[in-house]
Protein backbone atom coordinates (compact mmCIF):
# COMPACT_ATOMS: atom_id res chain seq x y z
CA UNK A 1 0.00 0.00 0.00
CA UNK A 2 1.01 3.47 -0.84
CA UNK A 3 -0.02 6.51 1.62
CA UNK A 4 0.18 9.72 0.35
CA UNK A 5 0.90 12.69 3.09
CA UNK A 6 1.91 16.12 4.24
CA UNK A 7 1.44 19.30 5.75
CA UNK A 8 1.22 22.62 4.92
CA UNK A 9 1.38 25.22 8.10
CA UNK A 10 1.74 29.09 7.81
CA UNK A 11 2.25 31.17 10.73
CA UNK A 12 2.74 34.95 11.72
CA UNK A 13 5.23 36.06 13.53
CA UNK A 14 6.34 39.65 14.91
CA UNK A 15 10.00 39.63 15.05
CA UNK A 16 12.75 36.90 13.64
CA UNK A 17 11.87 33.60 16.53
CA UNK A 18 13.71 30.76 16.50
CA UNK A 19 11.72 27.16 15.93
CA UNK A 20 12.14 23.71 16.82
CA UNK A 21 9.59 21.49 14.96
CA UNK A 22 8.94 17.64 15.12
CA UNK A 23 7.27 17.16 11.70
CA UNK A 24 9.92 14.91 9.97
CA UNK A 25 8.69 11.00 9.71
CA UNK A 26 10.61 9.33 12.44
CA UNK A 27 13.88 7.41 11.08
CA UNK A 28 12.32 3.72 11.53
CA UNK A 29 10.07 4.89 8.39
CA UNK A 30 12.83 6.42 6.74
CA UNK A 31 13.51 3.80 3.89
CA UNK A 32 9.68 3.44 3.12
CA UNK A 33 9.64 7.25 1.69
CA UNK A 34 9.20 6.32 -2.05
CA UNK A 35 9.36 9.82 -2.82
CA UNK A 36 9.13 13.27 -0.98
CA UNK A 37 9.96 16.70 -1.34
CA UNK A 38 12.52 18.83 1.16
CA UNK A 39 11.01 20.52 3.69
CA UNK A 40 10.38 23.67 1.73
CA UNK A 41 9.67 26.80 3.81
CA UNK A 42 8.73 30.43 2.32
CA UNK A 43 10.37 32.76 2.78
CA UNK A 44 13.49 30.48 2.13
CA UNK A 45 15.84 30.06 4.91
CA UNK A 46 18.61 27.23 6.46
CA UNK A 47 17.15 24.31 8.56
CA UNK A 48 19.37 21.33 10.80
CA UNK A 49 18.34 18.25 11.72
CA UNK A 50 19.07 17.04 15.37
CA UNK A 51 18.24 13.69 17.52
CA UNK A 52 16.84 14.15 20.82
CA UNK A 53 17.04 11.47 23.86
CA UNK A 54 13.84 9.79 22.21
CA UNK A 55 15.10 9.13 18.80
CA UNK A 56 13.04 12.10 17.48
CA UNK A 57 14.43 14.11 14.42
CA UNK A 58 14.13 17.76 15.80
CA UNK A 59 14.43 20.50 12.45
CA UNK A 60 15.81 23.85 14.30
CA UNK A 61 15.49 27.28 12.13
CA UNK A 62 14.74 30.84 12.70
CA UNK A 63 11.30 32.49 10.86
CA UNK A 64 11.79 35.93 10.23
CA UNK A 65 8.97 38.56 10.95
CA UNK A 66 5.85 38.55 9.37
CA UNK A 67 4.38 35.17 7.29
CA UNK A 68 6.07 32.27 7.39
CA UNK A 69 5.31 28.93 5.49
CA UNK A 70 6.13 25.25 5.95
CA UNK A 71 5.40 22.83 3.39
CA UNK A 72 6.17 19.15 3.13
CA UNK A 73 4.71 16.15 0.86
CA UNK A 74 5.77 12.24 0.24
CA UNK A 75 4.28 8.77 -0.63
CA UNK A 76 5.11 6.31 1.82
CA UNK A 77 4.85 2.28 1.35
CA UNK A 78 3.32 1.01 4.29
CA UNK A 79 2.21 -2.73 4.96
CA UNK A 80 -1.66 -2.52 4.66
CA UNK A 81 -1.69 -4.38 8.38
CA UNK A 82 -3.93 -3.08 11.10
CA UNK A 83 -1.80 -2.54 14.36
CA UNK A 84 -0.43 -6.01 15.92
CA UNK A 85 -2.59 -7.55 18.47
CA UNK A 86 -1.31 -9.76 21.21
CA UNK A 87 -3.33 -10.69 23.43
CA UNK A 88 -1.25 -13.13 25.04
CA UNK A 89 1.33 -10.60 25.83
CA UNK A 90 2.41 -10.53 29.35
CA UNK A 91 3.92 -7.56 31.57
CA UNK A 92 8.10 -7.50 32.01
CA UNK A 93 8.41 -7.24 36.16
CA UNK A 94 9.67 -3.60 36.85
CA UNK A 95 12.90 -5.42 37.83
CA UNK A 96 13.72 -6.87 34.92
CA UNK A 97 13.03 -3.77 32.24
CA UNK A 98 15.72 -2.92 29.71
CA UNK A 99 16.90 0.64 31.05
CA UNK A 100 15.44 2.67 28.66
CA UNK A 101 11.99 1.88 29.03
CA UNK A 102 12.36 3.25 32.86
CA UNK A 103 11.62 6.57 31.66
CA UNK A 104 8.11 5.54 30.98
CA UNK A 105 7.23 4.81 34.00
CA UNK A 106 7.68 7.97 35.83
CA UNK A 107 5.48 10.94 36.09
CA UNK A 108 6.03 13.65 33.57
CA UNK A 109 4.20 17.15 32.63
CA UNK A 110 0.59 16.09 31.64
CA UNK A 111 1.07 12.61 33.44
CA UNK A 112 0.39 12.65 36.84
CA UNK A 113 1.17 9.72 38.05
CA UNK A 114 0.49 10.54 41.52
CA UNK A 115 -2.56 11.60 41.00
CA UNK A 116 -3.97 8.74 39.44
CA UNK A 117 -2.45 6.11 41.31
CA UNK A 118 -4.75 5.21 43.63
CA UNK A 119 -7.75 4.96 41.24
CA UNK A 120 -5.78 2.73 38.69
CA UNK A 121 -5.22 -0.13 41.49
CA UNK A 122 -8.81 0.44 42.06
CA UNK A 123 -10.03 0.00 38.98
CA UNK A 124 -7.05 -2.76 37.39
CA UNK A 125 -5.61 -3.96 40.01
CA UNK A 126 -7.25 -7.18 40.07
CA UNK A 127 -7.41 -7.91 36.27
CA UNK A 128 -5.08 -10.19 34.74
CA UNK A 129 -1.45 -8.55 34.26
CA UNK A 130 -0.66 -8.04 30.32
CA UNK A 131 -2.45 -7.48 27.57
CA UNK A 132 -5.49 -7.88 29.12
CA UNK A 133 -5.00 -5.31 31.88
CA UNK A 134 -3.36 -2.60 29.02
CA UNK A 135 -6.56 -2.75 27.15
CA UNK A 136 -8.84 -2.57 30.04
CA UNK A 137 -7.19 0.76 30.78
CA UNK A 138 -7.45 2.08 27.09
CA UNK A 139 -11.32 1.18 26.82
CA UNK A 140 -11.59 2.84 30.20
CA UNK A 141 -10.42 6.07 29.21
CA UNK A 142 -11.98 5.55 25.59
CA UNK A 143 -15.35 5.39 27.31
CA UNK A 144 -14.39 7.91 30.01
CA UNK A 145 -13.75 11.08 28.12
CA UNK A 146 -15.91 12.19 25.32
CA UNK A 147 -13.58 14.12 22.04
CA UNK A 148 -14.07 17.29 20.32
CA UNK A 149 -11.72 19.72 18.85
CA UNK A 150 -13.50 22.85 20.78
CA UNK A 151 -11.99 21.05 24.13
CA UNK A 152 -9.02 21.62 23.19
CA UNK A 153 -6.69 23.32 26.01
CA UNK A 154 -3.31 22.96 25.81
CA UNK A 155 -2.64 22.79 29.95
CA UNK A 156 -4.92 20.09 30.42
CA UNK A 157 -3.76 17.33 32.54
CA UNK A 158 -4.73 13.41 33.07
CA UNK A 159 -5.64 14.07 36.06
CA UNK A 160 -8.09 17.19 34.96
CA UNK A 161 -9.01 15.10 31.42
CA UNK A 162 -10.24 12.76 33.73
CA UNK A 163 -12.06 14.44 35.94
CA UNK A 164 -13.50 17.48 33.50
CA UNK A 165 -14.35 13.90 31.21
CA UNK A 166 -13.89 15.86 27.38
CA UNK A 167 -10.60 16.23 25.18
CA UNK A 168 -9.05 15.58 21.66
CA UNK A 169 -6.60 12.96 21.42
CA UNK A 170 -3.58 14.10 22.80
CA UNK A 171 -5.92 13.75 26.23
CA UNK A 172 -6.94 10.29 25.91
CA UNK A 173 -3.54 9.50 25.12
CA UNK A 174 -2.19 11.14 28.51
CA UNK A 175 -4.56 9.24 30.52
CA UNK A 176 -4.19 6.06 29.07
CA UNK A 177 0.09 6.83 30.07
CA UNK A 178 -0.72 8.09 32.84
CA UNK A 179 -2.95 4.68 34.24
CA UNK A 180 -0.90 2.27 32.06
CA UNK A 181 2.19 3.65 34.67
CA UNK A 182 0.70 3.62 37.70
CA UNK A 183 0.48 0.35 36.99
CA UNK A 184 4.04 -0.25 36.34
CA UNK A 185 3.68 -1.02 32.73
CA UNK A 186 5.78 1.39 30.46
CA UNK A 187 3.68 3.58 27.97
CA UNK A 188 5.24 6.35 26.25
CA UNK A 189 3.19 9.02 23.82
CA UNK A 190 3.10 8.96 20.27
CA UNK A 191 2.21 11.54 17.56
CA UNK A 192 2.10 10.74 13.89
CA UNK A 193 -0.03 10.41 10.48
CA UNK A 194 -3.60 8.31 10.44
CA UNK A 195 -5.75 8.31 7.58
CA UNK A 196 -9.07 6.82 7.22
CA UNK A 197 -8.09 4.01 6.04
CA UNK A 198 -10.08 0.90 6.21
CA UNK A 199 -12.58 3.00 7.94
CA UNK A 200 -15.38 5.29 7.37
CA UNK A 201 -13.94 8.45 6.39
CA UNK A 202 -14.57 11.71 8.54
CA UNK A 203 -15.88 14.33 7.18
CA UNK A 204 -13.73 16.71 9.67
CA UNK A 205 -10.39 18.24 7.88
CA UNK A 206 -7.54 15.82 8.46
CA UNK A 207 -5.04 16.15 11.29
CA UNK A 208 -2.24 14.54 12.68
CA UNK A 209 -3.19 11.87 15.46
CA UNK A 210 -1.91 10.93 18.83
CA UNK A 211 -1.72 7.48 19.84
CA UNK A 212 0.34 5.70 22.78
CA UNK A 213 2.94 2.81 22.67
CA UNK A 214 2.59 0.22 25.12
CA UNK A 215 5.82 -2.35 26.54
CA UNK A 216 4.56 -5.70 26.77
CA UNK A 217 6.81 -8.92 26.42
CA UNK A 218 9.86 -7.09 25.22
CA UNK A 219 8.37 -5.21 22.51
CA UNK A 220 6.19 -1.83 22.47
CA UNK A 221 2.25 -2.12 21.10
CA UNK A 222 0.35 0.76 19.63
CA UNK A 223 -2.96 0.98 21.44
CA UNK A 224 -5.48 4.21 20.70
CA UNK A 225 -7.38 5.45 23.45
CA UNK A 226 -9.45 7.71 21.03
CA UNK A 227 -10.26 4.87 18.39
CA UNK A 228 -10.03 1.73 20.29
CA UNK A 229 -9.74 -0.13 16.96
CA UNK A 230 -6.78 -1.33 15.44
CA UNK A 231 -5.95 0.82 12.56
CA UNK A 232 -4.13 0.80 8.95
CA UNK A 233 -1.48 3.18 8.02
CA UNK A 234 -0.25 4.75 10.91
CA UNK A 235 3.07 6.90 10.34
CA UNK A 236 4.75 7.58 13.26
CA UNK A 237 6.69 10.99 13.27
CA UNK A 238 8.14 11.34 17.16
CA UNK A 239 7.70 9.83 20.44
CA UNK A 240 8.15 11.37 24.17
CA UNK A 241 7.10 11.29 27.83
CA UNK A 242 4.00 13.09 26.97
CA UNK A 243 2.92 15.72 24.58
CA UNK A 244 5.71 18.04 26.32
CA UNK A 245 8.59 16.05 24.05
CA UNK A 246 6.84 16.42 20.61
CA UNK A 247 5.21 19.90 20.00
CA UNK A 248 4.89 20.42 16.29
CA UNK A 249 6.44 23.52 16.54
CA UNK A 250 7.99 24.74 19.62
CA UNK A 251 8.44 28.73 19.26
CA UNK A 252 10.81 30.65 21.32
CA UNK A 253 8.56 33.51 20.95
CA UNK A 254 5.26 34.53 20.03
CA UNK A 255 3.64 33.43 16.35
CA UNK A 256 0.03 33.37 15.23
CA UNK A 257 -1.29 30.24 13.44
CA UNK A 258 -2.83 31.19 9.92
CA UNK A 259 -3.15 27.97 8.17
CA UNK A 260 -2.90 24.25 9.12
CA UNK A 261 -3.67 21.34 6.67
CA UNK A 262 -2.67 18.00 6.94
CA UNK A 263 -3.05 15.17 4.30
CA UNK A 264 -3.24 11.62 4.73
CA UNK A 265 -4.79 8.99 2.10
CA UNK A 266 -4.18 5.73 0.35
CA UNK A 267 -2.30 6.80 -2.83
CA UNK A 268 -4.53 5.80 -5.55
CA UNK A 269 -3.06 8.11 -9.00
CA UNK A 270 0.11 8.25 -10.25
CA UNK A 271 2.76 8.33 -7.63
CA UNK A 272 3.39 11.95 -8.63
CA UNK A 273 -0.08 13.48 -8.96
CA UNK A 274 -0.48 16.73 -7.00
CA UNK A 275 -1.39 16.23 -3.09
CA UNK A 276 -5.08 16.47 -1.84
CA UNK A 277 -4.21 19.12 0.75
CA UNK A 278 -7.64 18.78 2.68
CA UNK A 279 -9.50 22.27 4.11
CA UNK A 280 -7.94 25.75 5.41
CA UNK A 281 -8.22 26.10 9.40
CA UNK A 282 -7.20 28.64 11.29
CA UNK A 283 -7.91 27.22 14.79
CA UNK A 284 -4.83 26.66 16.59
CA UNK A 285 -6.86 24.11 18.84
CA UNK A 286 -6.73 21.21 15.93
CA UNK A 287 -2.89 21.75 16.34
CA UNK A 288 -3.10 19.98 19.98
CA UNK A 289 -5.44 17.12 19.08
Amino acid sequence: MLIRLGYEIAIECTGATPIISLLDIHSERQPDIKRQTRVLTSPSVPTRVYHDRHGNSCRRFTAPAGGFRILYDAVVEDSGEPDEVNTLAGETPVAELPDDALVYLLGSRYCETDHLSDLAWQLFGNLPPGWARAQAIVDYVHSRLSFGYGYARATRTAAQAHEERVGVCRDFAHLAITLCRAMNIPARYVNGYLGDIGVPVDPAPMDFSAWIEVFLDGKWYAFDPRHNIPRIGRIVIARGRDATDVPLLHSFGPHRLTLFKVWTYEQERNLFSPPHHGLDRTASARMLA
